[in-house]
């Protein structure tokens, strides 16, 4: 009850509060509509819960915020992982091309040598290299079906290699000329000088056996293939002198040489033929 004037009025009821609250709105309304009073009103609003908007807003745009930086952060991650696992494919695939591309190379220059020497050659794999002491020998994916004939030389782009001792069908055996039980017949390139080279068993060392203090030998001189005994082309690279040492009470010079072909490098060796080549007639060995 409320006490208006000292007389006791009772409070509206809540449908009579409804019926003027319901008029009163529908009258806000139609001034408003007629003449809008209240834009400013609810721009002043507008403005006084802008703040609050933010705030309510603020945690949704940080966790928001937060979850897309981890995610852009794992994202980043794979990715790298991703290019860093390709790189090192292609890294793998260059380290081979530049392998091919140094072996294409090398046959090129092999070819090209042969092609001065031969009137066939053909390049042949290495299988199996020798390792007894003293032994220098390779064994080449070629044999008889090939045509590949016992005493058949084997060059590189660089000198004489050595020659094939032994034949199988499919495969054949090479000594090469550092071998201990091998000797070519050679000229000095300088002085014409006829001569022998032996293998020591050593990979990297010849021996000239033999000659005296007086002949025309020195250090430096290129040693080439005679072509006596029709194995080997005549004047391809076999050997340069590496060293000479004439000991006053030695009959003979001592001297070293070192072999022209690169024989512990690459994985083909070049088989020649020069005009019609034998029969084979030991078989396979």
């Amino acid at each position: 009850m409320i006490n208006v004037f000292g007389r006791a009025v009772g409070a509206p009821s809540n449908f009579t509060r409804l019926i003027l609250l319901s008029a009163l709105s529908v009258a806000l309304m139609f001034l408003d509509h007629r003449g809008h009073h209240l834009e400013k009103i609810r721009a002043a609003l507008n403005v006084l819960a802008y703040p609050i908007q933010l705030i309510a807003a603020a945690p949704a745009y940080v966790g928001g915020g937060v979850a897309d930086f981890f995610t852009t952060r794992d994202a980043l991650r794979q990715d790298n992982e991703k290019l860093l696992a390709e790189r090192q494919a292609l890294n793998a695939r260059l380290q081979q091309f530049e392998a091919l591309e140094e072996e294409n190379a090398r046959l090129r220059r092999m070819l090209g040598s042969a092609a001065l020497v031969a009137d066939k050659a053909i390049a042949a794999e290495l299988v199996e290299v020798s390792t007894e002491p003293f032994t220098r020998k390779l064994v080449v994916a070629k044999g008889s079906r090939d045509g590949v004939y016992v005493g058949q030389s084997v060059i590189d782009a660089h000198g004489i290699m050595g020659q094939v001792t032994q034949v199988a069908t499919n495969v054949s055996r090479v000594t090469l000329i550092t071998d201990a039980g091998h000797a070519i017949p050679v000229l000095d390139n300088r002085s014409g000088l006829r001569m022998l080279v032996f293998g020591t068993g050593d990979p990297d060392s010849l021996k000239v056996p033999y000659l005296t203090s007086a002949s025309d030998i020195k250090e430096g001189d290129l040693l080439v293939s005679s072509g006596m005994g029709g194995t080997f082309p005549p004047g391809y690279p076999v050997a340069q002198v590496d060293k000479i040492v004439n000991d006053p009470n030695e009959a003979f010079l001592a001297i070293a040489a070192k072999p022209a072909a690169q024989l512990n490098h690459g994985k083909q060796v070049m088989l020649i033929w020069r005009g019609t080549p034998p029969k084979n007639t030991d078989g396979a060995r």
